[in-house]
C-alpha cells in the first residue's frame, strides 16, 4: 500500500481529480481537500470529519481571477483586502454564483473564498481546473491538525493522501470577514489580527454568532479541543489548587515554572504572540498525548493575535 504521506504533488492532484480526499499544508492548518464540482468528492469531507452539513466549506483558490466563477461580485473593500492580505490567512465571504453546490455553502446565498500561502498547495492548485473545498483536516470539534502527521494520526490509511508541507507556518485558521455593503463584518478571529484588517479597511464590525445556523466555517462553540478537559484561566497557579493530586498538563504563555504540573507546555518564551500562535495546536496534540486529568491553559493578552489564540482556547473548553 503506497504511504500516505507524501510530497508527490501530481499524485495528489490525480487523486483530486478522480474525486478522492487530499489533505493539504496551508500556512494556517492541514486542510481535507475535494473538487467543489462534485458533490460525492464534497460529501467525503462531511462523512470523513463528522462535520454536520449545516456548517460551510472554504473554498480555495490559487488566482484572484478565479473569483469571477465563484462570487456575483466582489465589493471593493474585499478587493482590497485580497490586494493586501493573498494568498494569505484571510478568507472572504461573498455572494456565490450559481455554480458553486449548495453542499459546499451549506445552502447559504454566500460562499467563503480564501487563497492560502503555501507553495505546495499554490503549485497543486495551479495544475488543476477546479478550486477545492477544503475544512481543517480533524475530526468535527477536535484539535486542528498543524503537521501531515497530526492528519494521519486521525485518518490513517481511510486518506488517501496527505501532501506533505512540513509544519504549518501560521498555526492559527484563517480570519474570516463578510460585508454589509462596504462595511466588514468579522465573523472569525484567525491569523491575522482584526488591528491588522482596521488598518486596511478602518472599523469594522464583529459578528454576534448563531449557534444553530453559522454563517460562516469555525463559528460553533465547541471546537479545537482536545480529549482532555480544558479549563482557561488568568491565574495558573491559583487555578492548580483545585486539582490536588490530579495530573496537571499547563498551556503557558512564556512562563515554564509551574513545579506541581506533571508537564508544561510554553508557546513563546520571547513572549511573541504570533510564534505563540503557530505553536498553539501541535502543544495541544502533545498534552492530549499525556494522559492527564486536566490542561490548565492560560489567557493570553487580548491584543493582536491574543485574541484569536483566546477564541480558540474559549471554544476548545467548551
Amino acid at each position: 500500500m503506497r504511504n500516505t504521506i507524501t510530497k508527490d504533488i501530481a499524485y495528489c492532484q490525480e487523486l483530486l481529480r478522480n474525486n478522492e480526499l487530499v489533505a493539504i499544508p496551508t500556512e494556517t492548518v492541514y486542510g481535507l481537500a475535494a473538487n467543489i464540482y462534485n458533490d460525492d468528492a464534497v460529501r467525503k469531507i462531511f462523512e470523513m470529519k463528522g462535520r454536520p452539513l449545516f456548517n460551510p466549506l472554504i473554498v480555495h483558490i490559487h488566482h484572484s481571477d478565479q473569483l469571477s466563477s465563484l462570487a456575483k461580485s466582489v465589493p471593493k473593500a474585499a478587493t482590497k483586502l485580497a490586494a493586501r492580505f493573498w494568498p494569505g490567512p484571510l478568507t472572504l465571504i461573498l455572494e456565490k454564483n450559481t455554480s458553486v453546490s449548495d453542499l459546499v455553502t451549506a445552502g447559504k446565498s454566500t460562499v467563503a473564498i480564501r487563497m492560502p500561502n503555501h507553495p505546495l498547495t499554490l503549485k497543486l492548485l495551479q495544475g488543476l481546473d477546479f478550486p477545492v473545498a477544503a475544512p481543517s483536516a480533524n475530526p468535527f470539534t477536535r484539535v486542528s491538525s498543524t503537521s501531515a502527521q497530526h492528519v494521519a494520526d486521525y485518518f490513517g490509511n481511510r486518506i488517501p493522501a496527505i501532501l506533505d508541507g512540513g509544519p504549518c507556518t501560521v498555526g492559527l485558521e484563517s480570519t474570516i470577514v463578510g460585508f454589509d455593503g462596504e462595511t466588514v463584518v468579522v465573523y472569525r478571529k484567525g491569523g491575522i489580527s482584526i488591528e491588522a484588517i482596521e488598518a486596511c479597511v478602518g472599523k469594522v464590525r464583529l459578528f454576534i454568532k448563531n449557534e444553530n445556523a453559522p454563517q460562516a466555517p469555525g463559528m460553533l462553540a465547541k471546537h479545537y479541543s482536545p480529549r482532555t478537559k480544558l479549563i482557561l484561566s488568568d491565574n495558573i497557579l491559583k487555578a492548580m489548587e483545585g486539582f490536588i493530586d490530579q495530573k496537571i498538563g499547563v498551556l503557558a504563555f512564556y512562563e515554564s515554572n509551574f513545579f506541581n504540573a506533571k508537564v508544561v507546555e510554553t508557546l513563546s518564551e520571547k513572549r511573541d504572540l504570533n510564534e505563540a500562535a503557530k505553536n498553539l495546536f501541535a502543544a495541544l496534540h502533545r498534552l492530549d498525548q499525556e494522559s492527564l486529568d486536566i490542561i490548565i491553559a492560560q489567557r493570553f493578552p487580548n491584543e493582536g493575535l491574543g485574541i484569536s489564540i483566546n477564541d480558540r482556547l474559549e471554544r476548545a473548553g467548551n
